[in-house]
Order: structure tokens, then sequence, then C-alpha cells
């Protein structure tokens, strides 16, 4: 590990971090620490003052419930910011949250913060991704690619000759790539996630059953009842809704085989992006993806049945992440840790 000592110096006045910031979650791992943050990424604000009332989980639990004065949403869409000013407000509230050890020395230095990003983000995007870490207290911003992250938080091998396949699927966007020798050969970003899953059981619901639901519910429902291949004995969930016609409460009987059938069109559409890349990948480093298949990971590799649905439909072997949520904060924090190993893969720095 090659460390800078000058880093090391300023490390001892202030915790370096890595981020994931993603669509749906934020996770905030400091050095030496450990992940000490994983909470949505929702600001709640008032409408009129933009007077900042909730952050994070307690901003959550507003989502669809605040009356007209107040408004709770997410500041990212799709992997990249759409409300600069709520994406530093959630940003300042974690690097604050993280210094507030009893054990931290008086702060003369602000971190050094790498944030893992979308490939194909623009430089207008990138931009608004570092000055939202300036503004909440960073000293320096490192800007890395997630597929490289969740390569490297995965431990993979990226740096030998030999063909690394990621498939990171978030909340907001889908990161395939093929990784070797430290770089990005092919890669290929979607955005269409877990999101868009949540989406298809709204409209699933409401085609089938006029039932309108919140995509907190959809959100829910995905996660206890949603699976991509058939795993076990089809059992039923309530689901509840207003009817579209009456206006009133609802409930209906959504088998879990229904539900699977609302999430095939976004896990047909993935499928597909990983086909195109394998396709594009040169048939020297294909081969090493067959012989040691494709690493799955982000929050939507939890889906049930999810690796034997891309193990038949790619014709690939599958690794399920150990720790699928968090191998892009990980991989964050290694390349702080590591000065070579961050001079080769960050995508951009930024000093201030």
């Amino acid at each position: 590990m090659n460390i800078n000592p000058i880093d090391h110096f300023w490390g001892t006045f202030s915790h370096d971090i890595g981020i994931d910031l993603g669509t749906a979650n934020t996770l905030v791992l400091v050095l030496g620490k450990g992940i000490m943050v994983r909470e949505p990424t929702v600001v709640a604000a008032h409408k009129k003052s933009k007077q900042i009332l909730a952050i994070g989980s307690e901003a959550e639990k507003m989502l669809g419930k605040t009356p007209a004065t107040i408004v709770a949403e997410r500041p990212l869409q799709d992997g990249v910011i759409k409300n600069l000013e709520y994406t530093e407000s959630l940003l300042k509230h974690f690097i604050h949250k993280v210094h507030q050890s009893p054990s931290s020395l008086p702060k003369i230095a602000r971190p050094k913060v790498a944030i893992g990003i979308p490939s194909v983000v623009t430089e207008v995007e990138r931009r608004a991704v570092s000055d939202a870490a300036f503004h909440a207290g960073a000293r320096e911003v490192y800007l890395v690619e997630e597929p490289m992250a969740a390569a490297i938080g995965g431990k993979l091998p990226i740096n030998e000759p030999r063909g690394n396949m990621i498939v990171d699927i978030g909340g907001g966007t889908t990161e395939i790539a093929i990784i070797s020798l430290g770089g990005i050969v092919v890669s290929r970003t979607m955005r269409i996630a877990g999101d868009e899953m949540d989406l298809d059981i709204i409209n699933y619901a409401r085609a089938r059953y006029n039932l309108l639901l919140g995509q907190k519910t959809a959100q829910d429902i995905k996660h206890s009842a949603g699976s991509a291949y058939p795993t076990g004995k089809e059992s039923k969930v309530e689901v509840r809704g207003r009817d579209i016609a009456t206006g009133l409460p609802a409930s209906v009987q959504m088998s879990t085989g229904e539900i699977r059938e609302a999430l095939s069109n976004t896990l047909r559409n993935i499928i597909e992006g990983i086909k195109d890349v394998v396709e594009e990948a040169p048939p020297e480093l294909v081969s090493d993806i067959v012989d040691d298949g494709l690493y799955l990971t982000g929050g939507g590799a939890i889906l049930k049945g999810l690796p034997m649905l891309l193990a038949k439909e790619a014709k690939l072997p599958v690794v399920l992440a150990d720790d699928p949520l968090t191998t892009v904060v990980r991989g964050t924090a290694k390349v702080l840790e590591d000065a070579e190993l961050l001079e080769k893969v960050k995508f951009t720095q930024a000093v201030r």
C-alpha cells in the first residue's frame, strides 16, 4: 500500500472518507473506522424558505405524506444531481456526522473525499458532484467510476491482464463494465435499475387491478415478495392502495408470479445490456469472463432469483457479492488508502 506522507499527516486531523452517493441510498465509509452512514438519499425541506427539516431516514418517512408547505424528495435522479442545494445539504450533514466522534482531534484540515459516480456523467454533472462535496467541507475530491469502485471493493484482480465483468444494479442506474489492466475496456450505463422496478409494479397494479400505489409501497412489495426467477413455492401478498375509479382505499391479493411478471420488462432490458457489452468485448476477455463469470453487486442484486436469471439468459456464471450494497463505498475507501491506485483509477480530481 502506497500512502502519501502529507496525506497521512493531514489524515491525523480529519477523517478521509469514501462515499457512495446513490440515487436511493448514500453510504459513507471513514478510513480506519468503517461504514458510519448508511441512509436513504432523501431530503425534506420547507418549500418556501428552503429550510432543511430532515435528511436520510427521517426524511424518507415523510415521502408521500407531506403537507403543501413541505417537500420531501431525492436530490439525485438516475445517478446524477437534480437539486444541487439539497445534495450539498445532504453531504454536509453526513460529513459533519462522521466528524462528531468524541475522540476526534480539533479539525485544522478538511477531509479528502472519494465519490463513486456513473461512468457516463457529463462534465457539468461531474462539476456538480465536486462542488457539492467542496461546499460540504471536503479539501480534495476524487471521482471514481462506480464499476471500477465496485470491482476494487469486491477485491477483483483489476490490474491483471484478465477480463473482470461487473454488473452493478443500483437505484437509478445499472453499470455494466469489463475491466482489465486497471482500466475499463467496455462499459455501458443504463438509466434503468431499482426505481424502474418499483415503477413496473405501480404500472402493473394500475393496469391489472385499477389500483394506484405509491413508490414506497411498490418498493416494499419488491423487497418482500419480488423475484426475478422462480425460487420456490408461489405465494400471495396483500397490496393496499387507492381504487382509481372510486378514489377510495382498496386492497388486492397479488401473487409472487404476478410481481415477477411486472418486473420482467426492466430485467429483460438489463440482460440485453449485459449481452451488448459482452458482444463488444475482445474475444480474449470474453474467454476470461466465461471462466470467471460476472460479478453482480448493488442494491438491485439482492432481488431474489436474479443470479439464476442472469446465468440462464446471459449464459455466464454469476458471482453475487458478499455485501452487494457496500462494494462501491468500500472501493472508494480503498483508493484513498493507496496513492498509486488512486492515480490510476481516478476519474477526475479537484482541489481547493
